[in-house]
């Protein structure tokens, strides 16, 4: 497995992961899934700011993730909002990990304190949303820190929404990045 960053060019096979978690999952809140076109912008507007990283293996994509602005206000520049996605038949292969893990220290070598995930749950029993989500980003250190109720609307049925962080630097004071 080789981990690397994300190019414009990548759209239709990060596509291929990411389309099956629209349509299958609430995992998104998205009802449809992006065409190429919207995905390739979305990868170049991402990979002007942040890092984007896939993970392959034998020309196969396993899985990506990326970090993104998480508020437009300059004093949250520290903060960013990440996104991981794992092609569904490689999920338990440590994937997640590898990926989370260059993604952490190529943001922490820009300055980035704060990772902050926003994470779909639910409190029944669903076969579109298992608690998947939520307990892999508690084994890597993040603590839930908010919890939207009911907030979207997928499937015919209300989902809640969780945010969780994870520190990644020291907050001095004065910070000066």
């Amino acid at each position: 497995m080789t981990i690397r960053p994300v190019t414009p060019d990548d759209a239709k096979a990060l596509l291929a992961v990411y389309a099956p978690y629209v349509t299958e999952t609430a995992i998104t809140f998205e009802y449809d899934a992006p065409s190429e076109e919207e995905f390739r912008e979305r990868i170049i507007g991402i990979t002007s700011k942040f890092p984007y990283l896939m993970a392959e293996e034998n020309g196969k994509v396993l899985g990506y993730t990326y970090a993104n602005t998480f508020r437009t206000r300059p004093a949250y520049k520290h903060c960013v909002e990440t996104t991981i996605y794992i092609d569904k038949s490689q999920r338990h292969r440590g994937i997640g990990r590898t990926l989370y893990a260059e993604l952490e220290k190529q943001l922490k070598a820009m300055g980035i304190l704060n990772l902050n995930a926003s994470i779909t749950t639910t409190d029944f029993p669903d076969e579109h949303l298992t608690p998947a989500s939520e307990l892999f980003h508690k084994s890597l250190g993040y603590t839930k820190v908010a919890h939207f109720h009911k907030c979207g609307y997928k499937y015919g049925r209300w989902y809640d929404m969780i945010w969780m962080e994870k520190m990644i630097g020291e907050h001095r004071v004065p910070y000066n990045n």
